[in-house]
């Protein structure tokens, strides 16, 4: 099969595409022919040899964790047929024709591949932080990197549940957030002014999906760390300001989580801002774009 390699760390330009030997599925397991890989931070970092001790990597590698695809083969005592449509997490890496698979659910016949594979683990996060953060109807939060794929999902889930949402983000990216019902301001010099002009009684919490500043504010606003989590900052314990760093949630809640964000993107109430897609021989290029920072949504690698 083919898929995409790495046998040394560092940039882009250590991966590429390959024949390899298809993984089979054993006994409880299932495989996959993928449609779609989700590209994601994570990516890049274990690439980089910045996740060593945490994630560690046997070469060659094949990145990818988020996987979308159709059950291709079916290990003794697996809970799917073939043939079945499914979206979750890949065992082997998912930037290839085949993958094994482990938390997944069935993916919904109306959503899009691409659609799909951009939830688990935006899906996943935005609704960790929002809950460590106890937003709840009523309440105001600031959410940076709001145009995002983490932060498009949480200004939906925050504004179904009847929180107002303030969203950081370039102007360019001001209508699109406008769409999804977050109050837009952009970042950098003058935010806290920009943020009370539109919030005069403040914000209740903060989310900091960008990691690109704006921590230093957040503080100012908030009069304080309380109620402020990041996902992408590594300078925020020096500020006191708490990291999210992975769910603590069981197999089962995961799961759970994931159908639920599924089914409201068949049924209209959530979307999934895709950035850019690209083919598995250009992953290279996917993964260039997502390490950029600038990618305007989810980036996928359709297979």
């Amino acid at each position: 099969m083919q898929a995409v390699v790495f046998e040394e760390f560092g940039g882009p330009e250590v991966l590429r595409t390959e024949d390899v030997a298809e993984p089979h599925a054993g006994p409880g397991e299932v495989r996959v022919r993928v449609r779609a890989a989700g590209v994601n931070p994570l990516d890049f970092k274990i690439r980089r040899g910045w996740m060593q001790g945490f994630i560690d990597v046997t070469f060659p590698a094949t990145p990818g964790i988020e996987v979308a695809g159709v059950v291709d083969e079916v290990g003794e005592g697996a809970g799917f047929a073939i043939g079945d449509e499914v979206v979750g997490w890949a065992t082997t890496g998912s930037y290839a024709e085949h993958a094994l698979v482990g938390n997944v659910v069935p993916k919904p016949a109306g959503v899009a591949w691409e659609q799909a594979v951009g939830l688990p683990v935006a899906g996943e996060t935005a609704q960790r932080v929002l809950d460590e953060l106890g937003v709840k109807d009523g309440e105001t939060l600031l959410l940076h990197g709001a145009a995002g794929a983490v932060g498009s999902i949480a200004v939906q889930l925050a504004k179904a549940a009847g929180v107002t949402v303030i969203g950081t983000a370039s102007p360019a990216n001001h209508e699109y957030l406008r769409s999804i019902g977050a109050i837009p301001v952009a970042y950098g010099d003058g935010l806290v002014d920009r943020v009370r002009e539109v919030a005069p009684d403040g914000v209740d919490a903060v989310f900091d999906a960008a990691g690109q500043g704006g921590l230093q504010e957040s503080i100012e606003l908030r009069g304080g760390t309380d109620r402020i989590v990041t996902i992408a900052d590594m300078n925020a314990g020096a500020l006191g300001v708490a990291v999210s760093m992975g769910s603590t949630a069981t197999p089962e809640q995961v799961r759970a989580g994931l159908a639920a964000h599924l089914q409201a993107v068949a049924d209209g109430t959530l979307q999934v801002r895709i950035a850019e897609t690209f083919a598995l021989a250009d992953a290279a290029k996917a993964q260039d774009l997502s390490e950029s920072g600038h990618a305007q949504g989810k980036v996928v690698v359709l297979v």
